[in-house]
C-alpha cells in the first residue's frame, strides 16, 4: 500500500492506493474552521493539522486491515506561513493561503525589487497569498515573533516534520512562497536577501518524488512504521494534476472547489508579463505549469446556499438551475466574495449580481453561480490563447466534476472537449502516486497515471450554449471595470 495525506484547509484526508494504482481505503477528519480575527485575515493552528493527520492516518489504516505501507506522499493548502523557533515549536497560528492583509507588504516588495524584476526572478509578483509576504507582515507587526523565527514551512510541510524530524520542502510548493527561482528549481538568494529572509530558515528543496524522510517520531502516534520512506509531495494543485493525469503540455484541468483552479503543464517556465498567471514547478522533473486561480469558486454556490436556502442540498439546488435556460436569462455572477487572483490581481475585488429582475427566482441565482464560475475560469483559457499555451482538451475535477448540468456548463464555457474521469481523487490520490514512484513501484509518473487514471465520460460542448456562453462571457468581463469605480 501506498499513502496519501493531503492537509486540506477545511480538513486532513488519508488514502491508502495498491500497486496497480487503484484505491483501497479513504478517511477524513475536520480541522477547526479557520479563525478570521479581523476582515479578510485567516489563520490556523498547525497543531490541530498534526491531529487531524493522526487520526486520518489511524482511521485509514484501520479501514484496510493493514499497517504494511510502503511509502508516503505528502500534499495539501499552498502558501500558508508555518513559523517555528530553534527547537521546533510553532511560534504563532499559520497565516493561510487566502489570508489577505498583506497589501502594504506586496507594494514594498514591488517597489523594493521592481515588479518586472521580480517576476523575473521568482516567475511571479507578489500576491497576499504568497508565504514571503506574511512573513514581512510578521516582521512589521510582530517582531517579537520574527525575531524567533527558524525555520519556514508549509503546512504539509510542518506535518511531514512531525512525522520524521525532517525539514523539507519540494520545488513545486516552494514555488508558491515567492523565494524560490522557478526557472532554475533553487531558493532565490537575490529575493531573499533583498526581503531580509536568512536563507538558513528554508528547508532543503526536493523533487516531488524524491525520498527525503523516513517515519521517525511519528510511528507511535500514527500507526506507521519506523524507517518507512516519505517522498517530498507537492502542493495540492501540483499533487492533484498527477492525480489527473496532467503531466504533459498540452493536458489542462479545471477544478472547482473552495477555490477553482485551471492548470496546464508546460515544458518550460512560460512567464506572463503581467503576472496574471501563476508559473510554478511542476510535480514532473524538468516540467512546469502555469495556472489561474478563481479565489470563490464552489464557495460562491456554498455562500448562495447558506444564504438563500440554508438546509437544501446542492442536488436541489442545481435540478433548478437545470429548468433555466443558458445565460440565465441575462443575470451575471462575478465571483469575488474573496477578492481575485486571476485575471485581476485585486484583493478588494468584490462579488456581485447583474441584471436581477422581478422575473428571476432561485434557479437563476443558482445557475448564474455556476455560469459565472465558469466564466472566471474561462479567464484563464483567454490568457493562455494569449500566451501561446496549447490547450488538447480539458480534464474536470473537484465538486464542479460531479454534477452533470455544472460539467456541462463548463464544457460549453470553456468550448473544449471536457474527461470526467471514473474516479478522481484529488491531491491525496496524486500524493500516493508520487509516493509510488520514489519507492519504485513504477518508473515514473507517466507510467503510476497510466494504470490509474481512467476516463469515465467525455462531454463534447453543446453548439447553441457554446454561442449563447460567448455572448455571456463578453458581457461578463464589462462587469469588472464598470463596478471597480463605485466599490468603496
Amino acid at each position: 500500500m501506498l499513502l496519501g495525506l493531503d492537509i486540506g484547509t477545511g480538513g486532513t484526508r488519508a488514502v491508502l492506493v495498491d500497486k496497480r494504482g487503484k484505491l483501497a481505503a479513504s478517511a477524513a477528519v475536520e480541522h477547526v474552521a479557520f479563525r478570521s480575527p479581523q476582515p479578510g485575515w485567516a489563520e490556523q493552528d498547525p497543531e490541530d493539522w498534526w491531529r487531524a493527520a493522526q487520526e486520518a492516518i489511524r482511521a485509514v489504516i484501520a479501514a484496510a486491515g493493514t499497517s504494511q505501507i510502503e511509502a508516503v506522499g505528502l500534499t495539501g493548502q499552498m502558501h500558508g506561513a508555518v513559523m517555528l523557533d530553534t527547537a521546533g515549536d510553532v511560534l504563532r497560528p499559520a497565516l493561510i493561503w487566502c489570508d489577505q492583509r498583506t497589501g502594504e507588504e506586496c507594494d514594498w516588495l514591488h517597489a523594493k525589487i521592481g515588479r518586472e524584476r521580480l517576476i523575473e526572478l521568482t516567475a511571479n509578483p507578489a500576491l497576499p497569498n504568497f508565504t514571503l509576504t506574511k512573513l514581512l507582515w510578521v516582521r512589521k507587526h510582530e517582531p517579537e515573533i520574527f525575531g524567533q523565527i527558524a525555520h519556514v514551512l508549509c503546512p504539509k510541510d510542518y506535518v511531514r516534520y512531525r512525522l520524521t524530524g525532517t525539514y523539507a520542502m519540494d520545488v513545486q510548493e516552494a514555488s508558491g512562497t515567492l523565494l524560490l527561482d522557478v526557472a532554475h528549481r533553487r531558493w532565490s538568494s537575490e529575493v531573499a536577501r533583498i526581503a531580509g529572509i536568512p536563507e538558513n530558515w528554508l528547508p532543503e528543496l526536493f523533487e516531488s518524488q524524491e525520498i527525503c524522510a523516513e517515519i521517525a517520531g511519528g510511528a507511535g502516534y500514527t500507526g506507521l512504521m519506523g524507517g518507512t520512506p516519505v517522498v517530498a509531495g507537492a502542493g495540492d494543485q501540483g499533487a492533484g494534476a498527477v492525480g489527473m493525469g496532467i503531466l504533459a503540455p498540452g493536458s489542462v484541468s479545471a477544478t472547482i472547489g473552495t477555490s477553482g483552479v485551471v492548470f496546464a503543464a508546460t515544458a518550460a517556465p512560460t512567464r506572463d508579463p503581467l503576472g496574471r498567471l501563476h508559473t510554478f514547478c511542476h510535480a514532473v522533473p524538468g516540467r512546469w505549469h502555469v495556472m489561474g486561480v478563481t479565489q470563490a469558486a464552489g464557495l460562491s454556490l456554498r455562500w448562495l446556499r447558506d444564504t438563500i436556502a440554508p438546509g437544501v442540498d446542492y442536488e436541489t439546488l442545481t435540478a433548478a438551475a437545470a429548468q433555466v435556460p443558458a445565460g440565465s436569462d441575462g443575470l451575471l455572477w462575478t465571483p469575488y466574495l474573496l477578492g481575485e487572483r486571476t485575471p485581476h490581481l485585486d484583493s478588494s475585488a468584490r462579488a456581485a449580481f447583474v441584471g436581477l429582475t422581478a422575473g428571476h427566482g432561485r434557479g437563476h441565482l443558482v445557475r448564474a453561480v455556476l455560469e459565472g464560475v465558469a466564466y472566471s475560469l474561462k479567464d484563464t483559457f483567454t490568457l493562455f490563447a494569449e500566451l501561446g499555451i496549447p490547450v488538447k482538451g480539458v480534464r474536470l475535477g473537484g465538486g464542479g466534476a460531479r454534477g452533470p448540468l455544472w460539467r456541462e456548463i463548463q464544457a460549453a464555457v470553456y468550448g473544449y472537449s471536457t474527461d470526467v474521469l471514473v474516479a478522481e481523487e484529488g491531491g491525496a490520490f496524486g500524493a500516493a502516486l508520487l509516493a509510488g514512484v520514489g519507492a519504485g513501484v513504477w518508473p515514473d509518473l507517466e507510467a503510476a497515471c497510466g494504470e490509474a487514471i481512467e476516463v469515465a465520460q467525455q462531454i463534447e460542448p453543446d453548439a447553441k450554449a457554446v454561442e449563447r456562453y460567448a455572448m455571456g462571457y463578453e458581457a461578463y468581463r464589462k462587469v469588472y471595470p464598470a463596478l471597480k469605480g463605485i466599490q468603496g
